[in-house]
């Protein structure tokens, strides 16, 4: 039993890409899929599909990678199970100079650290990315 999904997802994401795997099984949920479709619009995977019916629903995250170098090079989970991270949209802080994204799970739904300070919105931050 996986007490943390989200860490889980993010961790199976960059463990295919070190691998070098064209794509990866993701159990499903609908948060989960909203993640994936953020990291689609910025350009970390290539697309997400929902596979299976009713209770085994998986989706497929096809990833990218430039030359032979996987697209996600570190995930890092910041607020856990364990430890709750808030964030007010005045002390959200972009991820490597911009390099990277923060991932915000906000009032608004699921936002970036730019999508989240360009809408004055706060929220718990989820992971980094690059």
């Amino acid at each position: 039993m996986v007490t943390d999904p989200i860490s889980d997802m993010i961790v199976r994401l960059k463990n295919a890409q070190m691998a070098g795997l064209p794509s990866v099984l993701v159990p499903y949920s609908q948060f989960k899929q909203n993640i994936a479709e953020v990291l689609k619009t910025n350009g970390y995977v290539k697309s997400v599909n929902k596979k299976g019916k009713k209770v085994k629903k998986f989706l497929e995250v096809e990833l990218i990678y430039t030359g032979n170098k996987p697209k996600i090079m570190e995930v890092k989970r910041i607020s856990k199970p364990s430890c709750r991270v808030y964030h007010d949209h005045r002390k959200i802080q972009s991820v490597r100079q911009g390099h990277g994204l923060a991932i915000y799970s906000t009032p608004k739904g699921i936002l970036t650290d730019k999508q989240a300070r360009e809408q004055k919105v706060g929220g718990e931050i989820l992971f980094n990315i690059y």
